[in-house]
């Protein structure tokens, strides 16, 4: 599977803490367009990393639920993980240099 990019992962964060938002809240938290977000919510679905599901007895028709597929949860999961790690190996490396700095002076 191809990797997922910062946007795709910003709106599985967002979708996993609020699988009813609706898109136009969604794009303005995101601070992106609504053909955009309807652009990577496709993207995301075509992944198979979420589905969308229409809430058939809302007389409004276009409500929608976002839900994150077991794929779409490990893959969020795994990203997190990974960011989290290279920020840590970043934190040492500038505490390493901090130190390094430290004792040259």
């Amino acid at each position: 599977m191809k990797k997922i990019n910062q946007e795709q992962f910003d709106v599985l964060r967002k979708i996993s803490k609020k699988p009813s938002v609706n898109q136009r809240e969604l794009a303005s938290e995101l601070e992106i367009s609504l053909g955009k977000l309807n652009f990577v919510l496709n993207g995301l679905k075509k992944k198979g990393l979420i589905k969308i599901r229409n809430f058939k007895k809302n007389p409004n028709k276009s409500r929608y639920l976002y839900l994150l597929t077991p794929k779409g949860i490990a893959e969020k999961t795994n990203l997190t993980i990974n960011f989290m790690k290279r920020k840590m190996e970043e934190y040492d490396e500038l505490r390493e240099e901090l130190k390094n700095n430290k004792n040259n002076k």
